[in-house]
């Protein structure tokens, strides 16, 4: 499970406990029984994303939404879910304002390929802001810390380690797509994440987390895509440790 927090606004308890076991697994969440408690949480905290039920007693999903737009209370993705509503009326709904739509009765597969799909796009946006002040493929920080501890020499032969590990998880995991078995993706795209994460190469964990959780999510529709991408995130890492002064004095 990682830090992204979603609210869920439904009025129904039982949707909302529906709702809590099918995204409970993957994210950290909060509930509110109507729009009125949503604005109140809304404006005391931060979310990544709200499922916004339409058909609501003390303050209906649309009312909602017109207030946290108007007020900018939030800029995260906001989703409708109706059960008075099917795919037809998407239309409506993004008119609306809103992100999406998911009717009801809720089908699992398809609510987490919309949450998902929505936390990517804003968290390509984040990344591509955050690489605008720090170094995209590798955090040179991390590496300086590194070198506290031992010579360059050892430190580049540990990113050297690293990348060749990299690449033959990769091999794997494009045989692993070619017989379809997409379950055993994401053990191995995990591996890859935490040694980015722990080596300062930041291009490659930012895809990593986000590889992973698509697979978490049964999301497999671009996997080979997302597999030549991420190989070739480990070739410009290469090259940038083949030319990093800091660990070839």
């Amino acid at each position: 499970m990682n830090n992204t927090k979603v609210l869920i606004v439904d009025d129904n308890a039982l949707n909302r406990k529906v709702f809590e076991h099918i995204i409970g697994q993957l994210y950290l969440y909060e509930t509110a029984e109507n729009g009125k408690v949503a604005l109140e949480k809304l404006r005391k905290g931060k979310f990544d994303l709200i499922l916004m039920d339409i058909q609501m007693i003390v303050l209906d999903g649309i009312n909602t939404l017109k207030i946290i737009k108007n007020e900018q209370i939030c800029q995260c993705p906001i989703i409708a879910v109706s059960a008075y509503a099917n795919e037809s009326d998407r239309d409506y709904f993004l008119a609306a304002g809103f992100d999406d739509f998911v009717p009801k009765p809720i089908k699992p597969k398809l609510l987490l390929e919309c949450i998902d799909q929505h936390i990517r796009k804003n968290d390509a946006a984040l990344t591509s802001i955050a690489d605008q002040d720090s170094n995209s493929e590798l955090d040179l920080k991390v590496v300086k810390q590194l070198l506290k501890f031992n010579t360059p020499e050892n430190i580049r032969s540990v990113y050297d380690e690293f990348i060749e590990e990299s690449v033959q998880i990769l091999s794997d995991v494009e045989n692993l797509i070619a017989n379809k078995q997409f379950d055993e993706i994401g053990e191995k795209i995990h591996i890859i994440k935490g040694n980015s994460g722990t080596l300062g190469a930041t291009a490659i964990y930012n895809f990593s987390q986000k590889f992973e959780k698509n697979i978490k999510t049964l999301n497999f529709e671009n996997t080979l895509e997302e597999s030549l991408y991420l190989n070739t995130l480990i070739q410009l890492f290469k090259s940038k440790i083949q030319t990093s002064q800091l660990l070839n004095p």
